[in-house]
């Protein structure tokens, strides 16, 4: 319950407890106030493709002639484990409702996506997704899944990565799904990534992240009460140029300034040195979901009429964790050395909690 002190007195204060069924927190002091929460995440599908080839795609790899030999039985046991991890972010707050808003990456195409909201955890919520085909050679695209009784789509665009001029011309990569919509009332942006791999090296990402600045920036021109959040797999933790500099994501919610973002995951890496990916035995935090001030309390004004950030977290379950062997403690991934693990991803899922009082 860390990140509950960011609220100062408001929440220190206050006695909170959940009231399931109708997705409000009811909190009380002198006088009861009644907040409604909702859950934003995003998880890495770590190569959610189908058994089919895409013309123009290089998913050969992910063929029953593949090296992969990816299958038919290979793929329902991807498409159920992924929708139970889906299903269950989100449940430690809002048990029966999960997450208001998913975004994705690494998936293959909409056929994926029909087949993945089609499987009964997520069907049962009645998840839609929003996605547009990319450039991207291997097929990767990002996605969104949102649960429409809570956040309504206004507008969908896929804004490409635009390579600068020290980069080769037909340089292709994911771009930016970016979607606008309404939650509790507010006007809300979601900006979904996938920035490019840490072989392409820090200057690409960097890019990256001067690209989806100017699209924030954008958005907020265009309205200043939109909140905008910034999510995905970064190929880049929270410390790194890309992220701290470039986006301007710091990580002291009373060092958000005008053309910051907040980065809620900066100090569970830098502090407390857990994150989202193991390599070589040492964690990256690469799943990130940063935010614009609008939706944090800055200033201790403990105004939460609009939107606001309460707590973030590394979604764990036991299943999404390897109990044994090399790889002990590390996230459970569909292949490993060559081999079915029957798993989840390479990466664990990040969510964040967003309050607002009611009326």
């Amino acid at each position: 319950m860390r990140a509950f002190k960011n609220y100062n007195l408001v929440m220190r204060k206050l006695s909170l407890f959940i009231v399931l069924s109708l997705l409000w927190v009811a909190v009380s002091s002198q006088a009861q106030r009644k907040y409604s929460v909702y859950a934003v995440g995003f998880y890495n599908q770590e190569n959610l493709f189908d058994t089919c080839h895409d013309e123009g795609k290089n998913d050969s790899e992910f063929l029953p002639t593949g090296s992969y030999r990816w299958n038919g039985l290979k793929y329902s046991h991807k498409l159920r484990n992924m929708a139970r991890a889906l299903a269950d972010m989100g449940t430690d707050v809002l048990p029966d409702v999960g997450c208001a808003v998913i975004g994705l990456s690494e998936v293959e195409n909409a056929k994926v996506l029909d087949d993945l909201t089609a499987q009964e955890p997520l069907r049962a919520r009645g998840y839609k997704y929003v996605h547009v085909e990319g450039p991207d050679s291997r097929g990767i695209d990002c996605a969104m899944l949102y649960n429409p009784a809570l956040f309504a789509v206004k507008d969908v665009k896929l804004l490409p990565y635009v390579p600068s001029s020290s980069m080769k011309s037909d340089y292709k990569t994911r771009g930016f799904l970016t979607v606008t919509g309404e939650m509790a009332g507010d006007a809300v942006a979601v900006i979904v990534c996938h920035w490019p791999s840490r072989f392409a090296g820090s200057p690409y990402r960097e890019h990256a992240a001067s690209q989806v600045k100017a699209i924030k920036d954008s958005l907020l021109k265009a309205n200043p009460d939109m909140k905008v959040m910034v999510m995905g797999d970064m190929n880049d933790d929270p410390t790194n140029k890309s992220m701290k500099d470039v986006l301007g994501a710091v990580g002291d919610i009373k060092s958000v300034k005008e053309g910051n973002m907040y980065n809620p995951w900066y100090k569970l890496l830098a502090r407390d040195g857990v994150g989202t990916l193991s390599y070589q035995g040492s964690w990256n935090l690469f799943d990130q979901i940063v935010m614009t001030p609008n939706m944090v309390d800055t200033g201790g004004k403990k105004d939460f009429s609009t939107l606001k950030f309460w707590k973030n977290q590394i979604f764990r379950r036991d299943y999404l964790i390897n109990t044994e062997g090399r790889y002990k403690g590390t996230p459970k991934r569909t292949h490993a050395s060559g081999i079915w693990l029957d798993g989840y991803s390479d990466h664990l899922p990040v969510v964040i909690y967003l309050v607002k009082e009611q009326k």
